[in-house]
Formats: C-alpha cells, structure tokens, sequence
C-alpha cells in the first residue's frame, strides 16, 4: 500500500518526504528536480507501543509503517504529454492513495511555475490533468463496452453506462472519486485504475511563521481545507521547513521544539497517521518477551488472513484468536489478569479484528 506524494513542481513535495522518510532524496529550488519516483517508508505513530513496552520490557518495538512515493511535478497539460507527462500519469496509477502538496507560502528564492502563488488555482490544475486523463480512459472504456454488446452480455451494456455517467460527471471538472455509482458500479470502476478515483490528502505547506496557526490566518488554507470537504477529501496544514528541522532533532530536543512553537505534536506524525487512516489500514498488536509489535491489516481484514500476515502457517491452520483490546489490557494490568476477569475473548474466523486488538492466534499444522 503506497501514498504517492503530488503537486505542481517547487510547492514542497521533496521536502516534506524526506523530512517524513528520511530517503535523503534530492530537493531544490527548481523545477523537474525530481525525474523518477523516490521511495521510503515511516513508521507509524503509535502510543499504544510505548505502553506495552513498560508493561512487558521486550526486546524489540516494532511500529507500523507506511510506504511514500515522491512523484515527479505535474504542470499544466500533462495529459496531454507537457512536462513529464505520461510518465508522471503512470505513476500516480501505481500507488494506493494521494497526498497532494499545495504551496501556501510565499518565497522570493523559490519559483513558481505559473508566477505567482495561488493555492486554490493550483490544486485545479493539477485536479484537471488527473481529470482530463481520467476522462480520456472512461471513454475509451465506454467504446469498447459498445464494440461488445453483440456479445449479448448484459455485464458489457453496465460498463458502457458507467462510463457513459462518468464522463458526464468528470466534464464537470469533479473527480470520479465524487460520481453517485451504485456498488456494481463503483467494482467496475476499480479496474480502471482512476486517478481521480484515489483518495486524497491535502498537505498545505504553509510558510515557518505559520505552523501551528490557526487555518482562517491564511486564506489560501482556509480555501483548501473548504474544497476538500466538498470533494470528500481530507486535509492538513504543514510546514515542510519546519518539520525538515524538527527531523534531525533528537527526542527531547524535538519535543522542546514543539513547545517553543506552541505545537503539541509534529506535523509528520499528522501526516503519516492520516496517510495510513487514507489507505484503509489500522494496527493490531502481539506481545511477548522477545517482541511487542504493530501489524498492518485493512480495516474489515478477518482473524485468518490478519494472522496470515504474522506467518502463513498461522493462516494455514487457524484455530481461534484470542483477542483483547489494548485500553482493557493496560486497564487490567496484562493478559493473566484480563484472563482471570474473563475479558480474553475466543474469536473464530469470522471474527473481523479492531485496531488496538491485542491477538494471539492458535493454530496448527
């Protein structure tokens, strides 16, 4: 599961990646800086480690984590094939889930593709290209649907008015993601790899002076944060800068930092909590000894497959789950007290875990 980080070129994207993956990978002041797509990954905030690690000390933590794609900068016409076109398109369609970057601050030393700093013209243009290239793909699909109704398969003439609503919806300029579909629908648009069908995180980059500001004090943000509760989005601000800073700080002095800007937590964990909560993943957790550990599983994920995740053979032989949430857990004071109280519950494979869910999975092969 990937979050590709988007947006017009020199609005921050290098930036606040590396200060969130710590890739090292190239930023400047210039356009096109970043050609192919640079990786990393961050681990995922979460206090519920630190809490097991007093109560069991083990050897090791081992948080979730997240993967980011730095993407190259869009500019105007790249469905078209202007800039990196294409190349660009294509990778937005690998990753799982957007964060757009959006330049809301003002910088002499730093160049603007269109010449000037315009939050809400920005985020249009870069919403058109992906619009325009979803455009072209749902038509395209719509003719060949109409080439197949000889076929006499009725799934052929659903395709075809699909894509017939969709068109209609994404000449309005509003992405696809927004476009009333019935489920039958929406599950055959998931193989059409939309870009526009992706969910989207806005990160408002914001000048140094305004980390931890209020929104309306700026109302480019203020602008942002408005379209995207209109396009079902999610949205932040952030200062790329600062949280660059706050990345090569050590533990308390970074928490120093924070208090000196009247911030009670870094943008990046924000960020990487919301990017994670985007791709529809949550935690459960293991315990032990030799390790206490956060697993990633999709939201709706049962006790078969989240256990498949720690080894196969766990999946393979699935017996039960024996889970717990962790605020009755640390309530309780460990698993042998829950276990006495009656807490630890026997789930079988129906059983959809929870984030938060402390599991122990019994099986065998």
């Amino acid at each position: 599961m990937k979050l590709g980080v988007v947006g017009l070129p020199n609005v921050g994207k290098s930036t606040l990646f590396n200060a969130v993956t710590g890739a090292g990978a190239e930023a400047a002041t210039y356009p096109f800086c970043t050609i192919e797509p640079n990786t990393g990954v961050a681990f995922v905030p979460d206090a519920r480690l630190e809490g097991l690690g007093k109560m069991y000390y083990p050897r090791k933590m081992v948080p979730a984590f997240v993967e980011f794609v730095d993407i190259a900068g869009l500019v105007r016409g790249a469905s078209r094939g202007e800039g990196l076109g294409n190349k660009f398109l294509s990778h937005i369609r690998e990753v799982d889930a957007i964060v757009h970057v959006v330049r809301c601050f003002e910088d002499e030393n730093i160049i603007h593709v269109a010449g000037k700093v315009d939050p809400v013209g920005d985020v249009d243009t870069v919403n058109l290209e992906l619009i325009l290239a979803d455009l072209d793909t749902v038509q395209r699909r719509g003719e060949r649907a109409r080439k197949l109704f000889k076929t006499g398969e009725k799934r052929y003439v659903l395709e075809a008015e699909t894509a017939d609503a969709l068109a209609a919806h994404l000449e309005t300029e509003r992405p696809a993601r927004t476009c009333a579909l019935s489920e039958e629908q929406r599950e055959i648009v998931r193989g059409w790899f939309l870009l526009t069908e992706k969910p989207v995180l806005y990160a408002l980059n914001v000048a140094e002076d305004m980390a931890g500001r209020p929104p309306d004090e700026s109302p480019g943000v203020s602008a942002i944060l408005a379209r995207a509760e209109t396009e079902g989005a999610q949205a932040l601000a952030i200062s790329a800068r600062v949280e660059a800073e706050i990345a090569e700080l050590e533990p308390e002095d970074k928490a120093a930092f924070l208090a000196d800007l009247g911030i009670g937590r870094s943008g990046l964990e924000r960020l990487v909590e919301a990017g994670y909560a985007l791709l529809g993943l949550i935690s459960f957790l293991t315990i032990g000894e030799d390790e206490v550990r956060a697993w990633t599983i999709r939201r709706g994920t049962r006790a078969p497959q989240a256990a498949g995740k720690i080894h196969t053979d766990f999946e393979r032989g699935f017996i039960r789950a024996e889970v717990v949430p962790y605020d009755t857990l640390m309530e309780k004071g460990g698993m042998p007290a829950c276990r006495e109280l009656g807490l630890v519950r026997s789930e079988g494979r129906d059983y959809i875990l929870r984030d938060g869910d402390v599991a122990l999975f019994r099986f065998n092969v």
